[in-house]
C-alpha cells in the first residue's frame, strides 16, 4: 500500500493547484486547504508510518512464535497466521489511500470519489471475511490432525 501511495502521489502530483483543498464539507466543498508539498508530507507520513509497524508487528511476532513453537506435528502455520496478522494493518492503509485518492481527485478534476465511509465499510467486511477464512481453515485442519 506504500508503494500504491507513493505512485499515486508521483501521478498526481504535477495536476495539484497551489491550495489543495483537503478536508470538505458536507456538501463536498472544500473547507480547510494546503500547499501540494505538505498535502504529499500528510498523505504519505501515515502510510510511512502503518508500513513500519506491520514491519515490526511481524519481526515481533516471529520472534515471539519461535520461542514458543510446538514440536510436536501441527497442521498450522505459525507463519502464515504472523504474515497476516502484519497485513491486516493494511486496511487502514486501503482506507488512507482511498482517502488520499480523493483529495487527488478532487483538486485535479473537481470530481468527489464515492463516499469514504461507505468504502472502509467495504474494505472492514471483506478484510473480516479473508481472515475468518483464514483462520476456519487453520482451525479445520488442526482437527483434523488430532484425530
Amino acid at each position: 500500500m506504500l508503494l500504491l501511495s507513493v505512485i499515486l502521489s508521483a501521478c498526481f502530483y504535477h495536476l495539484m493547484p497551489a491550495e489543495v483543498g483537503v478536508h470538505f464539507q458536507s456538501d463536498g466543498t472544500p473547507d480547510r486547504w494546503l500547499s501540494p508539498p505538505m498535502t504529499l508530507v500528510l498523505a504519505l507520513l501515515p502510510q510511512l508510518l502503518l508500513s513500519l509497524v506491520s514491519v515490526a508487528l511481524v519481526w515481533v511476532m516471529t520472534r515471539v512464535a519461535s520461542r514458543f513453537w510446538q514440536t510436536g506435528e501441527t497442521r498450522v502455520n505459525l507463519e502464515t497466521i504472523v504474515s497476516i496478522m502484519g497485513n491486516m494493518i493494511a486496511l487502514p492503509q486501503i482506507v488512507l489511500g482511498f482517502a488520499m485518492a480523493d483529495i487527488f481527485v478532487y483538486n485535479a478534476y473537481q470530481i468527489h470519489l464515492p463516499p469514504l465511509w461507505v468504502f472502509a465499510l467495504i474494505v472492514m467486511v471483506l478484510g473480516g471475511v479473508v481472515i475468518g477464512v483464514f483462520f476456519v481453515r487453520a482451525i479445520r485442519r488442526e482437527l483434523n490432525a488430532r484425530r
